[in-house]
């Protein structure tokens, strides 16, 4: 059995009101400064992990860092973790795109699964790449646990394939900032341990 431990990275800004962050390279709060230090112990606490792996951004790579001192460990940059690029959406509030552009806006949000950003992704991209990270992981790290610090969106679609369900559920996932999702591959079957779990983050 491969455990995959996904983490989210901490709080920026731009999370309320909301932004589109992408590849925007966001440093952390203060909150989420707190919020990695809670999370690095307690994966410490809880799992022998293997490897870990992060996103190239700044926000993922400090998260990654925190969790690879804590386990005594060192972490690598992996591309395909990165967010999703949002293109021409990139840095904009929510508020000012559903004003520009309602009927794409209300597309992403209705019918995900048949958007692509405007000089950007689609769902289907983060798709092709982060199965590209399963795979290298199952290869590498057999019968290991290896710890996978992204972004909100790439878990989504990780664990919609994986769980093999449609893209068109992506809104019924959810990934709050420096959350533990846990799922374990055994052959070709995978299993959701824990999503979204935020019970070490009550202290901070």
């Amino acid at each position: 059995m491969t455990r995959l431990i996904f983490i989210r990275h901490g709080h920026v800004e731009g999370l309320h009101p909301e932004r589109f962050r992408g590849r925007l390279d966001l440093p952390l709060t203060e909150l989420g400064q707190r919020q990695i230090q809670a999370t690095a112990q307690t994966v410490a606490a809880t799992w022998q992990t293997a490897a870990i792996y992060t996103s190239p951004l700044k926000r993922t790579r400090d998260t990654a860092d925190a969790i690879a001192q804590a386990c005594g460990s060192s972490c690598s940059v992996l591309p395909q973790l990165n967010d999703i690029d949002y293109g021409a959406w990139q840095g904009q509030a929510h508020s000012d795109v559903e004003k520009a552009e309602p009927q794409l806006y209300a597309r992403w949000f209705s019918t995900p699964h048949l958007m692509r950003f405007p000089k950007g992704e689609s769902l289907q991209d983060v798709v092709a790449r982060t199965a590209t990270v399963v795979f290298d992981v199952l290869e590498r790290h057999a019968q290991e646990t290896v710890v996978l610090v992204s972004h909100d969106s790439v878990g989504r679609a990780l664990f919609l394939q994986l769980l093999d369900q449609p893209l068109s559920a992506y809104w019924r996932l959810a990934l709050s900032p420096c959350s533990i999702s846990v799922i374990d591959l055994v052959a070709s079957h995978a299993s959701g341990r824990l999503i979204n779990d935020t019970g070490h983050l009550r202290g901070c």
